[in-house]
C-alpha cells in the first residue's frame, strides 16, 4: 500500500504524530479525514474540498455516548443477584449514586462549549485549523464555539476512521476530554501547572504520548481464560514532553487520565527539587525595555503579579509655550510612584512605565 504523505497547507507528518499523540495516540488510518476535523467552511468555500461540519455531527453523538457510559461506570455499579442459587456480582440491577438531574449536571460540566474550547487549548490544536481569508482576519479561531466545533470534528473523524469502534472512542475521549479533573472537582491539579510552566518556559504546550494498554496480571503458564471480564488489571503508560526540556517523564496508571495526572505530578515535584519551577518577573517579559515597557507592566499585572497599573498626566508649557507632559504611574501594591517627562504624552508615559518596570525587577521580591 502506497504511504500517504500528509503535507496540506499548515500540516506536515510532524504535526500530524504530534496531533494524534495529544488525542491519545490514535493513529488515522486516512489522515485526510483529520484534515478535514480541522477545515473550517470558510476555508473550503475559498479552496474547495470538504470542511467539518459534518464530522461535529458525529462527534457530537461520540461524546453524549461516551461521557454517559463514563458517568455510569464512575457513578453506578450492579447489585448482586442470585441466580440458580449462586450470587453472581455484576449481574442485578444496576443502582447509581445520583439521579438523573444530578448526573445530567455533570454530562453538562463535561461536555459545556467552555471545557472544550479549554481542552482544545491545553493540547495546543487551535493553530492547526484551516481557516477563510476572512476568518483568519477576524481572528475567530480564539472563538469558545470554533473550539468546541473542532473537538467535536476530531470524534467524528475517529469514528469514522474506526468504523465506531467504542473502545478507541472512549480512549481518545478520555484523553482530549480529561474528564476526571471536572468529576473530582480538582481542576487546579499537576496538569494545569506542568501546562503553565511549559507555556511561560518554551511557548508551547506539553506533548503526551499514551502506550498502548498491556496487562498485569498473574494467569496460569499456557491458561486461556475464557472469561474475559475476569479481574485483571490494565495499565496504561503515559509519557510525557515538555518543549525542549532535556528531560522527558513518564508514568503508568489504571487509567488515561490517571497516567497523566500521575506523570505530570512525577515532573513537577522534579523540577520543584531541582528549583526550576519558579519563575521571576524577568523570566515572564524577557527583554525590558522602554518601548514595550507599558505592555510588559501590563503582562506582569494579567498574570497576577499585582494590579493594572494607573497612569495620571499633568500638562504644563515651556517658555515658548510649548506643552511638557508628566506621566506618573501608579500600581496599588507598590509604596513608590514613578514620574517622567517629555514634550510627548505617549512619551512621558512610556518613560514612566519604564522607571516602574526597572523598580519591580530589581525590588518586587522585597514588595511582596
Amino acid at each position: 500500500m502506497k504511504r500517504v504523505v500528509f503535507n496540506y497547507e499548515k500540516f506536515s507528518n510532524e504535526d500530524l504524530n504530534f496531533i494524534q499523540n495529544q488525542i491519545g495516540n490514535y493513529k488515522f488510518k486516512n489522515p485526510l479525514l483529520l484534515r478535514q476535523a480541522f477545515t473550517r467552511k470558510s476555508y473550503s468555500q475559498e479552496n474547495g474540498g470538504e470542511n467539518n461540519e459534518v464530522l461535529e455531527f458525529y462527534g457530537d453523538a461520540v461524546l453524549q455516548l461516551v461521557v454517559s457510559k463514563l458517568l455510569s461506570a464512575q457513578f453506578g455499579s450492579f447489585g448482586k443477584c442470585e441466580k440458580d442459587s449462586i450470587i453472581r456480582v455484576g449481574w442485578g440491577e444496576y443502582i447509581s449514586r445520583y439521579n438523573e438531574g444530578e448526573l445530567t449536571s455533570f454530562r453538562k460540566a463535561l461536555v459545556s462549549k467552555r471545557t472544550l474550547s479549554q481542552r482544545i487549548d491545553d493540547m495546543g490544536l487551535e493553530p492547526f485549523l484551516l481557516l477563510g481569508k476572512g476568518d483568519e482576519k477576524n481572528n475567530i479561531s480564539k472563538e469558545d464555539s470554533v473550539k468546541e466545533d473542532l473537538f467535536e470534528a476530531i470524534l467524528g473523524a475517529v469514528a469514522l476512521d474506526s468504523n465506531w469502534n467504542l473502545d478507541k472512542l472512549q480512549r481518545v475521549v478520555e484523553v482530549m476530554l480529561d474528564p476526571g479533573r471536572i468529576l473530582n472537582n480538582n481542576p487546579n491539579d499537576y496538569i494545569e501547572l506542568i501546562q503553565e510552566w511549559t507555556i511561560r518556559k518554551y511557548g508551547c504546550v506539553p506533548e503526551f504520548l499514551f502506550d498502548q494498554d498491556y496487562v498485569v496480571g498473574d494467569w496460569p503458564t499456557g491458561f486461556i481464560p475464557e472469561d474475559k471480564s475476569s479481574p485483571l488489571h490494565f495499565l496504561h503508560s503515559c509519557r510525557m514532553k515538555l518543549g525542549d526540556y532535556k528531560y522527558g517523564f513518564s508514568a503508568r496508571g489504571r487509567s488515561l487520565s490517571e497516567a497523566r495526572r500521575k506523570v505530570c505530578k512525577k515532573a513537577y515535584e522534579y523540577l520543584s527539587e531541582n528549583r526550576e519551577i519558579n519563575f521571576t518577573i524577568r523570566d515572564e517579559i524577557g527583554n525590558p525595555n522602554e518601548q514595550q515597557a507599558i505592555g510588559q507592566l501590563e503582562t506582569l499585572a494579567r498574570l497576577g503579579y499585582f494590579a493594572i497599573p494607573k497612569y495620571k498626566f499633568t500638562e504644563t508649557h515651556d517658555k515658548n509655550g510649548n506643552p511638557i507632559w508628566q506621566a506618573t504611574c501608579i500600581i496599588d501594591e507598590i509604596d513608590k510612584v514613578f514620574n517622567a517627562r517629555s514634550t510627548s504624552k505617549k512619551e512621558s508615559k512610556k518613560k514612566a512605565a519604564f522607571k516602574m518596570l526597572n523598580y519591580l525587577l530589581e525590588n518586587y521580591d522585597e514588595e511582596e
